[in-house]
């Protein structure tokens, strides 16, 4: 049986949500993880089919076949990859900085964003962003911490009602508003995956259901706004404004955003050069 990858962040749900709901069939297993962990299980051979980060894309393009019109995108303010800091970004040279262990993409785009715009080196030390970890952040020593996913968007909703968090961390740098004010393109965090090995018509049979379903969530995001509220502990309505921010498609505009993180990625000998290669049409 096919294994299918699905990261359980709410950013998802608009991808997932027919399918897992009965109303769009697949032809397969979900198999969920965050993002480092459904990279892992790609590099290894034990998924066929599976949202990765898009860097894991550009180290391993040999291996796999990006699945047309499918990713997560934004053009601006993405509100899940969120810098929290307690010092303007271009202060923080030298400082610690807690990276997500969750997301390779965020952690190379804030090291360009530092080496590029911010132009200073901080110490980037591991560190956890899941929900239930946002209670120990406090004891953390540190400067400043790159939060992904449903943890930043409920910490940026919580900040913008004031109160502790908005007060030890002033500094709030949300990386997708930061790419797109540095290079004027939109960022694609994620892609759709195939391997290279799996059998052209099953990997279709995939895409297929996977862009039904996304067309099915997109004509339904009050709904699953409530599902992620519930999920999340974020408001409806702030859950209903990020999915409205973020785009579910590869366009040219996301191709050329794509290209010129990879392109930046390659010159800092972050990823090996390479080309674009997609599953191929029906």
């Amino acid at each position: 049986m096919l294994r299918v990858g699905r990261i359980r962040y709410i950013n998802c749900y608009p991808v997932y949500g027919a399918i897992e709901r009965g109303l769009v069939p697949l032809a397969g297993e979900l198999v969920d993880g965050v993002p480092t962990q459904l990279n892992q299980l790609m590099a290894d051979g034990q998924l066929d089919v599976s949202v990765v980060s898009a860097v894991e894309y550009a180290r391993d393009a040999h291996r796999l076949l990006l699945l047309p019109e499918l990713g997560i995108t934004s053009d601006g303010p993405v509100r899940s990859v969120m810098l929290f800091s307690a010092r303007a970004p271009q202060d923080l040279g030298g400082r610690r900085v807690l990276v997500s262990r969750s997301s390779m993409t965020s952690v190379a785009l804030l090291e360009l964003l530092f080496e590029h715009v911010w132009k200073c080196r901080p110490e980037f030390v591991p560190g956890d962003a899941e929900l239930a970890d946002i209670a120990h952040f406090a004891n953390d020593d540190h400067d400043a911490r790159l939060v992904i996913g449903d943890a930043a968007l409920k910490l940026f909703h919580e900040s913008q009602a004031g109160g502790a968090w908005a007060t030890r961390y002033p500094w709030q740098e949300d990386l997708g508003a930061a790419w797109k004010a540095w290079t004027g393109l939109p960022f694609v965090f994620a892609v759709w995956v195939a391997q290279r090995r799996t059998p052209v018509h099953e990997a279709l049979a995939a895409h297929a259901s996977l862009i039904a379903s996304r067309d099915w969530g997109l004509a339904h995001l009050d709904l699953l706004s409530t599902q992620a509220a519930e999920a999340s502990g974020v408001p409806v309505r702030t859950c209903r404004e990020y999915f409205a921010g973020l785009d579910y498609r590869l366009s040219y505009p996301h191709l050329a955003g794509l290209t010129e993180f990879f392109r930046r990625l390659v010159l800092a000998g972050r990823v090996p050069d390479g080309t674009l290669a997609f599953l191929p049409a029906a």
